[in-house]
């Protein structure tokens, strides 16, 4: 159906993202995009901070345009202070680039997930070591487990570690992580994860380094996802200088990203250090790593991933879908 047919707007609520999940085709979406990106046929801002008055609250706002999928949108992740928990909600607004008409207007919590672990799988496929065969992930909350189902059909690992502190004593959990793969194991501390692991992705909310030197047997592939907390990281800053560097856009991330930040104003660090971003993998144009020392993939989440996600979703939904509503 068009968009010229629609006589009101697409609503699309989280349970209505969570059916249609497992019918994206997310890594095909992403791919898409970034050779978009890298064949300049996309449009990547760099995201915006709004802060609320009076210390309310503030929004972030994800903004991508796609001329070869013919739209833009706009993601706008808010965190509202209450007196308890604060909350924090993310909307994407889909708009045509042909009739300037909204197209869709989605939940994105679950589909933010999606991406953010689609592109870390992304940069572990072009980065990862030919022989990686044992994988470590830090962190086994939603994003976690996200990265664990992308990352686990990537190789035929012989071994998957998963560790968090939340796991410990909590059986139902432990159960649930394992379950996702029969390479599965939970670990009850953070060395033994990383113990002699190729690639580890941290998938943390931890705004301090949550690794150390010694924890490291080999060199391996580094990712991390962060979080919002000011100048976030989840490696020690100083670490850069001696890495193999990527990240997901190298025109926005520098900016943003916590630990690229205080490298470059502490550890003589430089952005221009970088070896490469998705676009530039995806589309052959960057160098590999050595695999003689460690290398770190840095994403701090894109708008144009929102829209590209967003847009396989409003391909896979028909107004005829009973959870479709207006």
């Amino acid at each position: 159906m068009s968009s010229t047919d629609k006589a009101f707007l697409l609503i699309v609520q989280q349970d209505a993202v969570r059916k249609a999940l497992p019918h994206l085709d997310v890594r095909g979406a992403l791919t898409r995009m970034f050779l978009a990106l890298a064949n300049d046929a996309a449009v990547q801002p760099s995201q915006t901070f709004t802060p609320f008055p009076q210390g309310a609250g503030d929004f972030i706002t994800y903004l991508g345009v796609m001329a070869d999928a013919k739209v833009f949108g706009a993601k706008l992740s808010p965190y509202i202070v209450t007196e308890s928990k604060p909350v924090i909600t993310a909307w994407t607004a889909l708009m045509s680039m042909e009739t300037g008409q909204p197209l869709m207007w989605c939940d994105a919590g679950l589909l933010t997930i999606e991406r953010t672990a689609g592109a870390t799988a992304l940069a572990v496929d072009y980065l990862a070591a030919p022989d990686a065969r044992r994988l470590a992930i830090v962190g086994a909350g939603a994003v976690g487990q996200a990265h664990l189902r992308h990352l686990a059909a990537l190789r035929p690992w012989d071994s998957i570690s998963v560790f968090s502190p939340g796991l410990a004593g909590n059986e139902a959990k432990r159960a649930a992580i394992t379950a996702l793969g029969d390479r599965v194991q939970v670990c009850t501390k953070l060395e033994d994860c990383l113990r002699d692991a190729d690639v580890v992705a941290l998938c943390t909310s931890s705004g301090t380094p949550v690794l150390s030197e010694e924890m490291l047997t080999k060199p391996a592939l580094i990712t991390s996802i962060s979080t919002n907390v000011a100048n976030a990281h989840e490696i020690p800053p100083a670490w850069l200088r001696d890495m193999d560097v990527y990240c997901d856009y190298r025109q926005t991330t520098p900016a943003s990203a916590g630990e690229m930040k205080l490298a470059a104003q502490l550890h003589d660090w430089s952005p221009e250090s970088i070896l490469g971003d998705l676009p530039e993998l995806v589309s052959g144009a960057a160098r590999k790593p050595s695999w003689r020392r460690h290398a770190y993939f840095r994403s701090i989440g894109l708008g144009l991933e929102d829209v590209a996600i967003a847009n396989e979703l409003f391909r896979h939904v028909d107004l005829t879908h009973p959870y479709a509503k207006d």
